[in-house]
């Protein structure tokens, strides 16, 4: 019988050592040795990432007003009085002839009877300086001497020294609506033509047609900025005019630059971690260890 109890009494501890470990010595403040898979990396995780990002939390680094939008600061202005273009074509030939407008590169010669001029400068001048300072055109007003000038349509060229070229069709009736209220006219908000010096614009002239051609710049690279240590790229940040009232109010928005939409950075609100939450299990009072039924013997 002995030996029984004995046995019982070895399995009965070897079970309390295992499942607890609590001892007499417990102190209620203290936590309990389980083994989490954690030890020795809550504590430092904690810490860490708390001051990891505690600087973020200050909103004065993302200050609207000191960041850069690419708009206001970065990219210079174009002067209203500064972006228009304006081309006139004139064909005394006799003859219909293709005009050649821009490329600056290629400096085609224009037919014999067909002249090309630019009010603000001249045709040489735009040439020039569209090598070194290529401009990009939003806006365009066509008007003729006769409104079947507008069924020949106008070639967008683009050739380079290797010699490719790419061509685009442009028509000018596509762009006919009852706002254009006079049939030699056409005002075409849409059009967009990149200006460098591999970059020409051809049309057909009837003869005796006079067309003329009203450019409105959009953006340009001014390489004199270089010598400031600014942008070369230049933004008209006025919107095009284009008689309509119900159009102009509309456009009145802030311009994009070189084409990009106005991006701004939205302000960042860092997330703290939530509280760790340490579950402390509770001693239990400490009670004496019961003696087993048949250990028992009866007093005598």
């Amino acid at each position: 019988m002995n030996d029984y109890n004995d046995e019982l009494m070895h399995y009965e501890e070897a079970a309390e050592d295992q499942y607890d470990d609590y001892d007499d010595a417990y102190d209620e403040d203290d936590e309990d040795d389980f083994d989490s898979g954690f030890e020795g990396l809550e504590d430092d995780y904690i810490e860490g990432y708390e001051e990891d990002y505690d600087d973020y939390d200050d909103e004065e680094e993302y200050d609207d007003d000191d960041y850069d939008d690419y708009s206001r600061t970065s990219i210079g202005k174009i002067d209203p009085n500064d972006r228009t273009l304006t081309v006139v074509v004139t064909n005394k030939s006799g003859n219909s002839g293709e005009a050649v407008i821009f490329g600056g590169n290629a400096e085609a010669a224009q037919p014999n009877g067909i002249t090309v001029e630019i009010e603000e400068s001249s045709h040489k001048e735009v040439r020039e300086e569209s090598k070194s300072n290529p401009f990009k055109i939003a806006g365009m007003k066509y008007s003729v001497s006769s409104p079947l000038q507008f069924d020949n349509v106008l070639r967008i060229d683009r050739r380079t020294a290797s010699g490719s070229k790419t061509t685009r069709v442009y028509q000018p009736r596509n762009a006919t609506s009852p706002q254009n209220f006079t049939q030699s006219l056409i005002d075409d908000d849409n059009f967009e033509m990149d200006v460098t010096g591999q970059d020409s614009l051809r049309v057909i002239v009837e003869d005796g047609v006079t067309a003329v051609f009203t450019f409105t710049i959009k953006a340009r690279a001014n390489l004199g900025n270089l010598l400031k240590g600014t942008n070369v790229a230049e933004l008209s940040r006025v919107p095009r005019t284009t008689g309509l009232p119900q159009l102009d109010l509309k456009r009145r928005r802030r311009p994009t630059a070189l084409g990009l939409r106005l991006k701004r950075r939205a302000k960042r609100y860092a997330k703290r971690p939530a509280p760790r939450v340490r579950y402390i299990r509770k001693a239990l009072p400490v009670r004496k260890r019961p003696i087993s039924r048949l250990l028992r013997r009866k007093k005598r």
